[in-house]
């Protein structure tokens, strides 16, 4: 079983056709294949359900997916850290949720650059599930995240508690005197879970079961300039939509008989002294 075999399995799983698999690699179609009738073979399951249009995989294919993106990115790190340059003393990998990063980690990682010449940083941005598979395989060095882990051979540290604003444009004074709970019903609610877990199902339970929301989106981030627009409110951490407040392009709306639950975000490492001790102060302040 070699990268190669793996990468034509991803690209194929991805695109669903062996034509445009196979222009997308630049081989021959029946290099595509040959392929995967030879890794069906080695691993004696069927991956993909072939129609006269297009290929699925089927549940074996499924599963064997998570581990061929996992194979080709130990062989990715591998590469990198064997013929990473000598001016490098070490290399640390660091994953973090986009909203975690944006908030809290870029400044100070940007200070650490500044000050540490010598140590190459590499940065995921991912969702949490793919990150602590990472964490385990030995692709990531500490990970933050929303979601606490507890087990054997890790370290889980807090690392913020932020809260949560009901935000919408300064412009709009629709609730300027509070809003109650029953009202959110009302509006027109911008729906992210931001990886929150607990407080993201919280947040969807303050609505009807299968309440359309006019927008969805899996980044937080990402959804401040939409309020600023006055295309609807949300809930976003205090740490995120701080600064959009003190400028005055976002207004926070009393909420007059609930509140949200706080959120708690970790760091989260496979064993101690895996950190340089200076960047995991700078990381934890």
């Amino acid at each position: 079983m070699d990268t190669n075999t793996l990468r034509t399995f991803i690209a194929l799983a991805q695109i669903k056709n062996f034509t445009k698999t196979a222009q997308q690699l630049f081989v021959a179609q029946s290099t595509v294949t040959n392929r995967i009738h030879d890794l069906e073979t080695e691993l004696g399951k069927e991956l993909f359900v072939r129609t006269h249009k297009q290929v699925d995989l089927t549940p074996a294919g499924e599963k064997f997916l998570e581990y061929a993106q996992r194979f080709i990115d130990l062989e990715i790190s591998a590469f990198q850290d064997l013929q990473s340059p000598t001016a490098y003393a070490q290399k640390i990998h660091i994953g973090s949720t986009n909203t975690i990063y944006e908030c809290h980690l870029q400044k100070n990682i940007r200070a650490y650059m500044k000050a540490n010449t010598a140590v190459s940083l590499n940065i995921t941005i991912s969702h949490t599930a793919e990150m602590l598979r990472s964490l385990q395989d030995g692709l990531l060095d500490v990970v933050f995240t929303y979601s606490a882990l507890y087990r054997d051979g890790f370290i889980c540290k807090l690392y913020r508690t932020d809260t949560l604003d009901l935000v919408c444009a300064t412009e709009d004074t629709t609730y300027a005197n509070g809003i109650h709970k029953e009202d959110l019903q009302k509006i027109n609610y911008l729906f992210c879970n931001f990886a929150l877990q607990g407080v993201g199902l919280y947040i969807q339970d303050l609505f009807p079961r299968y309440h359309h929301f006019p927008l969805e989106i899996d980044n937080s981030t990402k959804l401040p300039q939409y309020i600023e627009e006055g295309l609807g409110y949300s809930f976003l951490p205090h740490s995120l939509v701080e600064e959009y407040l003190e400028r005055g392009t976002l207004r926070s709306i009393p909420l007059l008989d609930f509140a949200p639950p706080r959120v708690s975000s970790y760091f989260i490492t496979k064993a101690p002294g895996n950190l340089p001790e200076d960047l995991e102060e700078l990381l934890l302040e």
